[in-house]
């Protein structure tokens, strides 16, 4: 055997050897989180808010930390589009490819990609305490939003530089502006992967708790109004495992699972939808 093949097949062998790791490891949290977290799921722990003693092993549900994860990673992640779009665009159609600002947006956005999120938390307490807001339902969408925008911005701006040119050019050949091309060519072209790029943010957003433990606060209350506070799933599985009663502790881990299952779901969408938009692009 020559040097050649020994080396492709010791290669390939940690390549197998990276894929099973992955595998095994999702799958030994998928497990961890079922085994541990079924038994306890119930309907009354899904349709109710947490009555008088729930975090003493009482009775209720945390419907409260579900709406509210739903609200603030959905609001975040919408808000997040609606600013990190035209940025996108502006990258991608109106600047020069030799811009230095383009060049300068695209690093900020890298380096805020890796700022921890409980850095991102503590910057939006101080921005509250200074704008004179409590902990709410706003406060968390705001904060996540920040956390959340430069990985949407990011796999956008990944997603529309694969469009072809030659797509842009034939746009500005029939007499299309950069604003219409960028709006009926580019995004089209793009939509399925800004979809995916949405599901990475809301992801990203609807998991974490660092960045709403001071922004968002916690209520045993579905919020009604951006100015209450609202509970989210994360801070909920945090506070349930904190106890030290089985019976709750076993609840954290049906949070858990509910908190997978809302992901599960999101992606499973996000795959249909993708495919369904795709059938409308140039391959």
């Amino acid at each position: 055997m020559n040097r050649r093949k020994l080396e492709e097949k010791c290669v390939k062998g940690l390549m197998v050897l990276s894929t099973l790791l992955i595998f095994g490891t999702l799958a030994l949290i998928l497990a961890t989180v079922v085994i541990k977290g079924l038994p306890a799921l119930d309907w009354a722990m899904i349709s109710q808010i947490p009555k008088g003693g729930f975090y003493l092993g009482k009775e209720g549900g945390i419907l409260n930390a579900i709406l509210g994860s739903l609200y603030l990673a959905g609001g975040a992640t919408l808000l997040a589009l609606i600013l990190g779009l035209p940025v996108v665009l502006y990258l991608n159609v109106f600047a020069r490819k030799d811009s230095r600002i383009a060049a300068f947006t695209r690093f900020s956005l890298d380096v805020l990609w890796g700022v921890p999120s409980i850095v991102f938390g503590a910057f939006g307490f101080i921005i509250m305490l200074s704008a004179g807001m409590r902990a709410s339902l706003l406060g968390g969408i705001l904060t996540v939003t920040l956390l959340i925008l430069p990985i949407l911005c990011r796999a956008m701006d990944e997603v529309i530089r694969m469009v072809p040119p030659d797509l842009l050019e034939a746009s500005y050949a029939v007499g299309a502006t950069r604003l219409q091309t960028a709006l009926k060519v580019v995004v089209r072209q793009a939509l399925a992967g800004i979809l995916t790029a949405v599901l990475i943010a809301f992801g990203r957003g609807i998991g974490d708790a660092a960045s709403v433990l001071f922004t968002a606060g916690f209520s045993d209350q579905i919020p009604t109004s951006l100015n209450q506070p609202a509970a989210t799933l994360p801070l909920a599985i945090f506070f349930q495992l904190g106890t030290p009663f089985h019976q709750v502790q076993q609840r954290a881990y049906a949070s858990a699972l509910i908190l997978t299952v809302v992901i599960l779901v999101t992606s499973v969408l996000s795959r249909l939808l993708s495919r369904t938009f795709t059938r409308h692009t140039i391959q």
